[in-house]
């Protein structure tokens, strides 16, 4: 028998549960008492804020656990990602995270793929802000306003 898991949801958070998406209208505490899969809302990211590769995988992944239905296409789309990620990142650290993960994905274990993955966009922010700027991304803003 699995253990009981308990937790706490705040007036009008949502949570999806194993592809449902709930919201509370008051506190209130939940407690499963089987295996489940969910993702509180705190901890989903929005299309528009996957920017980076690494933000990109967390949003594959976690589409197999909002939408169990097209789970199957984003675990192709996982395979294709990780591809994409070791052909181009160098550094250490997050080529041994992005093992991690694929472990944590093959083994069912989407939601702490998720906790390692939040991990690996820490260290790839770093990455990113230690990077000269080249004015890039300034000019591509120019553009898109003009």
């Amino acid at each position: 028998m699995t253990s009981s898991f308990k937790i706490h949801l705040r007036p009008n958070e949502r949570i999806y549960i194993n592809g449902a998406v709930v919201r509370v209208d008051r506190r209130v505490s939940l407690e499963f008492l089987n295996n489940v899969t969910f993702l509180l809302e705190t901890h989903v990211m929005q299309e528009a804020d996957a920017t980076t590769p690494t933000r990109q995988l967390y949003f594959v992944v976690q589409s197999m656990i909002i939408d169990p239905a097209t789970a199957p296409l984003a675990q192709k789309l996982f395979v294709s990602s990780m591809l994409v990620l070791r052909k181009t990142v160098t550094d250490a650290a997050i080529l041994n995270g992005l093992d991690e993960v694929e472990l944590l994905v093959e083994s069912g274990r989407s939601f702490d793929a998720l906790k390692a993955i939040r991990g690996l966009i820490s260290l790839e922010d770093e990455i990113l802000r230690q990077q000269p700027d080249d004015g890039l991304l300034e000019r591509e803003q120019e553009a898109e306003i003009a």
